[in-house]
């Protein structure tokens, strides 16, 4: 007797969001099935792998990650160059760290040069990423969408308290925008249903649901980004369709078990291996629940990530 695997069909689909302009652009979202379920409907664009790019790193980062990043961790444009070529990854997350109010508070014209540099030095799209200070980054943000005209960078994290700001920037200079809300589906529709009554189109919005790493609240975001891709597909709610994205890199290497030396504890094992599993079973994690865009760090695990989605694709 043959089986037949059974199937469900989704009412609606996740919209389809370009990143980038011309030889630049890439695709994200569009499918109508739940991640990698292929046998029920079709996923014309994988998910996409983002490498993390600081314009400043200021916290003691583990050896794992400095010998990794050794010669470029204090150079964003040699950085962002060795992730697209050596790295292969889709996109650049540049985080603006240099901007925070509570440390090197660099001003937003000298952002938005370093946000030029970077999207001039690379032929992939560049996600741009504040430090979630509200004021500043409705300062910085407006001034890189100002100097950025036209580039559709992807910016965020924007938020409800200054939506307006960040929306209208992007809305003038013809920018996409990542909707960040606290590990809530309602809170997120919501937000999404604020920047599109600003005039925002709705294929020019990511979500971004908060990330949480392994162990330390990966189960809420899993959650959390299963329902919105649920409500998407089978409820058809029009305001949970934008793609999802994942900023797993910060998360998974502030976690005590991804940065702890040898030393410390001894019976974890390898510190550099223990880091890079960390970070690449949260991205596998939150790839599995629905997230079409994920924020890596460590090239190792970027490569990892890549290789399962290549043999999930095939």
């Amino acid at each position: 007797m043959s089986f037949s695997l059974p199937t469900e069909s989704a009412k609606g689909r996740v919209r389809e969001i370009e990143l980038g302009i011309g030889d630049k652009k890439v695709k994200v979202g569009g499918e109508n099935v739940l991640p990698f379920h292929l046998w029920e409907g079709e996923m014309p664009n994988r998910p996409i792998i983002a490498a993390e790019v600081y314009d400043e790193v200021i916290d003691e980062w583990p050896a794992a990650l400095t010998q990794a990043l050794e010669g470029v961790i204090n150079d964003p444009v040699a950085w962002a160059k060795k992730a697209q070529d050596e790295w292969g990854v889709d996109a650049i997350a540049l985080m603006l760290r240099s901007t925070d109010p509570k440390a090197t508070d660099a001003s937003a014209d000298s952002a938005a040069e370093t946000v030029a540099k970077v999207e001039a030095a690379v032929s992939i799209p560049v996600i741009v990423y504040g430090t979630e200070d509200l004021e500043k980054d409705a300062e910085v943000l407006k001034t890189v969408a100002t100097k950025a005209e036209g580039k559709n960078l992807l910016m965020g994290p924007a938020k409800e308290d200054n939506h307006k700001t960040i929306g209208a920037a992007a809305i003038g200079y013809k920018q996409s925008v990542a909707a960040m809300t606290p590990i809530d589906v309602n809170l997120a529709k919501q937000l999404n249903i604020l920047l599109t009554n600003l005039g925002m189109e709705a294929d020019k919005l990511i979500i971004d649901p908060t990330t949480g790493a392994l162990g330390y609240g990966l189960e809420y975001t899993y959650s959390v980004m299963e329902r919105l891709k649920i409500a998407g597909l089978f409820q058809d709610d029009s305001m949970t369709q934008m793609p999802l994205m994942g900023n797993v890199g910060f998360q998974a290497w502030k976690t005590k078990e991804a940065k702890s030396s040898a030393e410390d504890y001894p019976e974890w094992g390898d510190p550099v291996k223990r880091g890079i599993i960390w970070e690449t079973l949260t991205g596998v994690a939150l790839m599995m629940a629905g997230a079409d865009i994920l924020i890596l760090r460590h090239p190792e695990s970027m490569r990892l990530v890549k290789k399962l989605i290549e043999a999930l694709s095939a």
